[in-house]
Formats: C-alpha cells, sequence, structure tokens
C-alpha cells in the first residue's frame, strides 16, 4: 500500500476527520491536521499477497486468543495515537485493555500492531509510522510482515523502553510474548 500526502486538503481537527472520513470511499490516515490517503497502486497479484499474508496472520491470532481478554483487529480499525493527535491503520491490531473492547471505528491501547509491508510501503511503515506508535504507551511489540520473502522483524519495547529487533526466516517459529502467542512463520505465508 503506498502512502502519498494530498496537499490539497484542509488542516482539519481529530473530530472533523473522524466525521469527514465516515463519508468516504476511501481510507484516510490523519497525523496531526495532515490527511494522507491511502492509495493501493499495487497490481493485483501484489495486492492479493499482501491481503492473504494479513488474513492467514488475522486468522492465526483470532484462533489463539479467541477466549482471552484480547481482541484482534483488522484493518478495518485504525489506532488512535493520543500523544501525536493522529489516526493510523494498520494490517492488524491486538488489544487486551478494556477501554478498547467496545471499540468499532479506532481504538487507543493497543498491545501488538502488525504491518505486512510491501518495497512501496516499508520506509513509511519502519520510519514515520513506527515512530507514531512508539508513542503508544501500551505498545509492547510491533511486527512487520515481508511481502517479498518469507521474513519478518518483530520490534520489542524492552525494560528501559527502548526497542529491540529480531527478524526472522522460513523455517522459524515467532514468539509474540506481547499476546503469548507461538506460530511457525511459514503458517503466515501459506497458500
Amino acid at each position: 500500500m503506498t502512502i502519498s500526502a494530498n496537499e490539497h486538503f484542509p488542516q482539519l481537527t481529530p473530530g472533523e476527520y473522524l466525521e469527514w472520513e465516515a463519508q468516504q470511499e476511501l481510507r484516510y490516515e490523519f497525523l496531526d491536521g495532515r490527511i494522507l490517503a491511502m492509495n493501493s497502486d499495487r497490481q493485483d497479484s501484489a495486492r492479493t499477497l499482501h491481503d492473504r499474508i494479513a488474513a492467514n496472520f488475522y486468522d492465526l491470532l483470532q484462533a489463539r486468543l479467541q477466549c482471552t481478554v484480547c481482541r484482534v483487529f483488522n484493518s478495518q480499525v485504525k489506532v488512535q495515537i493520543l500523544e501525536s493527535n493522529a489516526f493510523c491503520y494498520p494490517d492488524l491490531s491486538v488489544s487486551s485493555n478494556v477501554r478498547d473492547r467496545s471499540a468499532n471505528n479506532f481504538i487507543t491501547h493497543p498491545c501488538l500492531i502488525v504491518e505486512v509491508v510491501s518495497p512501496t510501503s516499508e520506509v513509511y511503515e519502519r520510519g514515520e509510522k513506527f515512530s507514531l506508535y512508539r508513542q503508544v504507551a501500551t505498545l509492547e511489540q510491533y511486527v512487520l510482515v515481508s511481502t517479498d520473502k518469507i521474513g519478518l522483524d518483530v520490534y520489542q519495547r524492552n525494560a528501559l523502553g527502548s526497542w529491540d529487533v529480531s527478524g526472522y526466516e522460513s523455517g522459524a517459529t515467532i514468539e509474540l510474548q506481547s499476546v503469548n502467542f507461538t506460530v511457525e512463520i511459514d503458517r503466515i505465508y501459506e497458500d
């Protein structure tokens, strides 16, 4: 998914953005008054690959977390970053916070965020978007899943508040401590 800034949008408040976006056909992220269109310029095969990986990961998390306090959200649910006056769309997010239990459009207290990255979106998702997500105090892990190879990176907040990263490739088993979830990476890439 390619992210492009639209210079001609007026500055909006968060409330104005939520009201405006609810009436749009496309999805838009909101960064301190700026609106970013979530444009997809991928060919159908790339879009299908992205969606299949995201769906597999969602299904695996949902099956594991179904009877827990955690709730899994897909790419239709935004994450509000209160500290930066922002709303972003991750591919997947998980919250175990009671304040997010009844969320429909956005959550504010995720413990895990997953982004499925393409070569065109990786710079934004590793850079500016991760910088925003790091401000969420409840976020424990951030996962970037590659679409051009079997591999992912797990960023883990350590006791000092810094972020450690572990990379995984085909054949590896990943552990997401934030949600007590272990899975073979190849299952995320099935089909």
